[in-house]
């Protein structure tokens, strides 16, 4: 009797439903009954009827075995749901009848095409077209009653079947299936073009190789907005500059604890782990969960062994790679500020997407002394003043577009880093400052202490620009206020032009960008690691540190550069072990594993500085002159008793001590009226012709 009831209730709730089923749409014309039926892509009601109280532009929907009308894999399919070759006026099946009348079949097609088709969403496949019917309950008002409102065009999901309304949202709905896994459709038939079989993970990504390290990339890889686990194929060189900073803090010191803040597939922090093995402890940290499971497969692919973090530990015999041993990465999934305000480390890189502005308050909180803290910025936007006001909110500082504006940014964003450091009581000795492609690289070596911190901040200038000439100047320190600033620059601008002719730039790092040991012991470890690509461009920073155009390398060893002076410390790197026994049987103090430690020393000769900023030679050139040859004009300016160098900021820039005047006169002096070199080929050529004739 019990089984009876039950069958009796389940076959009233039924036709209850089918009852409410064939009241909700009876409103459908007959021909639309027939196009849906002949084409079997009729849409279910369960699939139609929402369940209300959802606020965010979504609604639920009950679990159907047939897809919506809107979602189609061709233009096709879309056109196939009204009769087009038929005579007279139809319907659109996306549209109600009060919002898009009937008509003839080539203005019906049009309409299917612009304003349904083109803002499809895809995924794996399948096109979720927009849709104007009225799928979306109505809330109810304040009064209880259901007023009719407008229709909202809205997509209809592919995995779960709901409705939203904007099409960004939709890209984000899809985007947590896939984080989710769940990448299958909500339906089983009723298809034109049925579905293919799901690709297996392993397959679905791409496999690439840099610098020894194997990575797992996702189709979409290239673009932040539609993958998770970004990855920059350009960034190379600056991922190869952080590594060979990283080598060369190892040569003073050893274990350290390096983090990777946002590690995304986390190639950098592999490529740490799996050259530098027990030298370096790598913490990989990423907020997102897609990443973080990246990484971990990757470890894996990469025979490293994955520690912390919700995943199991790897221990096995698989991770020895021909009886060498395995290197071990810590995986962590947290906020990049939190975790460096709970941990200690010796090297510290940030590389968000955009400005790290946000990150440096916290990644100077716990740094070891003597470490290093490595910045990536690549809001371009911001730094090349193109958004000014961006400029000010993130870096306080006022500038303009100037000819020398890769080397402005450079110097911006380090003194950025300095007010961070200076806050928490601690100084820098900026190692590195890279400007190249789209991104600019900052590699300071952070300096415990209220005095070393007074010595960084006081670098900290402000910077005189005349807006005719592009001379510039730091300004004088002190805190006396001058009566005419326009003394302090070189040129007569001001006195020979009306108005108001200079603008205050800044607040810039004016002290030096480069550290030419540091540089040197970056060169061997670009030529030990193989990285033939940035070792023409450390050579050249090696030149522009030290403002000279003679190229002399010498990579034989890091012995050579076992007593390195940095900027007011020397750093005593690791000698050989045949140094180290020769200096034991000579009687002398034997080196102990601690000679990381540093000894203060007097700073160096400011003199021995690399001049700030530098010079264009297109920008100066003189019309109706040729100029001289770039090398030639280096040469030129030597032998005037100028120091003078290439810098990598510009290929047509020259960076020296002379002002902007003496530079003009050399380039003046050297430079060639263009009518005498056109008089003298005129007047060769008539000599040819003329002896032609003779003839």
């Amino acid at each position: 009797m019990a089984e009876q009831k039950e069958g009796n209730t389940v076959q009233l709730h039924q036709e209850d439903a089918d009852k409410n089923n064939g009241d909700s749409h009876g409103t459908l014309t007959q021909e639309e009954k027939g196009s849906q039926s002949a084409t079997s892509v009729a849409t279910p009601s369960s699939a139609i009827k929402m369940e209300p109280g959802l606020d965010n532009g979504k609604t639920s929907s009950a679990p159907s075995t047939d897809r919506h009308v809107s979602i189609q894999t061709k233009l096709e399919g879309l056109e196939m749901l009204v009769d087009l070759n038929g005579a007279g006026r139809k319907a659109c099946p996306l549209c109600p009848e009060e919002k898009f009348k009937a008509c003839y079949s080539h203005k019906l097609r049009r309409h299917l095409q612009n304003l349904h088709w083109k803002v499809y969403v895809e995924f794996e496949g399948q096109r979720m077209c927009i849709c104007h019917l009225p799928c979306r309950q109505l809330k109810p008002s304040l009064s209880g009653d259901q007023a009719p409102g407008r229709l909202v065009a809205h997509y209809h999901c592919v995995v779960c079947s709901v409705t939203i309304a904007r099409k960004t949202d939709m890209i984000s709905h899809l985007k947590r299936h896939v984080n989710k896994g769940e990448t299958e459709a909500s339906y089983t038939g009723g298809s034109d073009v049925p579905f293919e079989d799901p690709v297996p993970t392993g397959q679905a990504y791409e496999i690439m190789k840099e610098l020894g390290t194997n990575v797992q990339l996702l189709p979409n890889h290239t673009t932040p907005q539609k993958s998770d686990t970004y990855f920059n194929r350009k960034m190379k060189t600056n991922r190869q500059l952080v590594f060979c900073s990283l080598a060369v803090l190892v040569e003073e010191r050893n274990p350290l604890e390096c983090l990777d803040a946002f590690g995304a597939t986390g190639i950098m922090g592999l490529q740490w782990a799996k050259h530098l093995r027990s030298a370096v402890k790598v913490t990989i940290n990423d907020i997102n969960e897609a990443c973080v499971k990246m990484i971990r497969e990757n470890c894996h692919l990469n025979h490293i062994r994955v520690e912390g973090g919700r995943g199991p530990r790897h221990s096995d015999a698989t991770g020895d790679v021909e009886g060498v041993p395995i290197a071990s990465v810590e995986v962590v999934k947290m906020d990049a500020n939190v975790i460096m305000h709970l941990r200690p480390f010796d090297y510290i890189h940030l590389d968000p997407f955009g400005t790290a502005v946000n990150y440096l308050d916290a990644a100077f909180r716990n740094v070891r002394n003597l470490g290093i803290v490595s910045v990536t910025s690549t809001d371009t936007g911001s730094l090349y003043s193109k958004a000014l006001n961006v400029t000010l909110r993130h870096y306080s500082c006022q500038i303009v577009r100037t000819e020398y504006y890769r080397e402005l940014a450079a110097r911006m964003v380090a003194a950025t880093v300095a007010r961070a450091a200076a806050r928490c009581n601690k100084g820098i000795e900026v190692l590195l400052a890279v400007a190249v492609e789209h991104f600019v690289l900052v590699v300071v070596r952070v300096l415990r202490g209220p005095t070393q911190a007074d010595e960084s901040a006081k670098k900290i200038r402000q910077l005189i620009h005349c807006q005719w000439c592009e001379e510039r100047v730091f300004l004088k320190a002190g805190s006396m206020v001058e009566e005419n600033l326009y003394r302090q620059l070189p040129c007569n601008c001001h006195e020979s032009m009306p108005g108001k002719t200079a603008v205050e730039l800044g607040p810039l790092w004016a002290g030096p960008l480069f550290n030419t040991g540091f540089l040197r012991r970056m060169l061997f470890a670009a030529v030990h690691h193989s990285m033939d690509d940035i070792q023409p461009l450390v050579k050249t920073l090696i030149c522009e540190s030290e403002c000279t155009t003679l190229k002399s390398f010498s990579i034989h060893g890091p012995s050579l550069h076992t007593n390195q002076v940095e900027c007011g410390v020397v750093i005593k790197t690791l000698q050989k072990a045949e140094e180290a026994t020769s200096a034991d049987q000579s009687g002398k103090r034997k080196m102990s594993e601690e000679s990381g430690n540093v000894v203060k020393k007097t700073k160096c000769d400011a003199s021995l500085e690399h001049p700030p900023f530098y010079y264009s030679i297109h920008r100066h050139s003189i019309r109706g002159m040729n100029m001289p040859k770039l090398n030639k004009f280096l040469q030129y300016l030597t032998e005037a008793g100028f120091r003078v160098s290439r810098t990598h900021f510009d290929p047509t820039g020259v960076r020296t001590d002379a002002t902007l005047a003496q530079f003009k006169s050399v380039l003046t002096k050297y430079s060639v009226p263009t009518y005498t070199a056109a008089q003298t080929g005129s007047h060769g050529l008539g000599t040819e012709e003329g002896a032609r004739k003779m003839e």
